[in-house]
């Protein structure tokens, strides 16, 4: 039986299970973060599209991930550390995951199947992000690459619906 996003749960950063449903109605980000990689300086743009549109019914769902070249060694609490020290990250970060292989984590299992990238389901990189709307539906998938700034576009159609 096929999943949907909010009867998935996952472990926020403080270690507190935290059920998708939370998010009901609002428009959601959910992106696989690393502290040490060429694309970390996205959390800037990350927390800056979270801040301007947090009070709109939008909300980013960070999952560090160290499946990639090594790039979240650290504990919850180095990562929750960087991430508020480094870039003053407000919206809600969770427990280290796998994203791809036998123990990805359900949240990011489903967003393969519903979004396919360019290499299958596979998640290419740290950065990549999904974008779901206000019924739960996961929309649109962008690169590592893709800049938070660019995703704009993408936000506001799906605030005002």
């Amino acid at each position: 039986m096929e999943q949907k996003f909010y009867e998935l749960n996952a472990n926020s950063l403080q270690g507190k299970e935290v059920s998708m449903e939370e998010y009901k109605g609002k428009v959601v980000v959910v992106v696989n973060t690393a502290s040490k990689c060429g694309f970390t300086p996205q959390y800037e743009g990350l927390e800056k599209l979270y801040k301007d549109y947090k009070d709109k019914g939008f909300v980013i769902l960070g999952f560090p991930c160290n499946q990639f070249g090594n790039q979240e060694p650290g504990s919850e609490k180095d990562i929750a550390e960087g991430c508020l020290l480094n870039y003053g990250v407000s919206f809600p970060m969770f427990s280290k995951v796998f994203v791809n292989g036998e123990n990805t984590h359900p949240v990011f299992n489903y967003l393969k199947n519903e979004l396919k990238g360019t290499l299958g389901n596979n998640v290419k990189w740290n950065f990549t992000k999904f974008v779901i709307d206000r019924n739960g539906k996961p929309v649109k998938r962008f690169a590592p690459i893709t800049k938070p700034e660019s995703m704009k576009d993408t936000i506001e159609q799906l605030l005002v619906k």
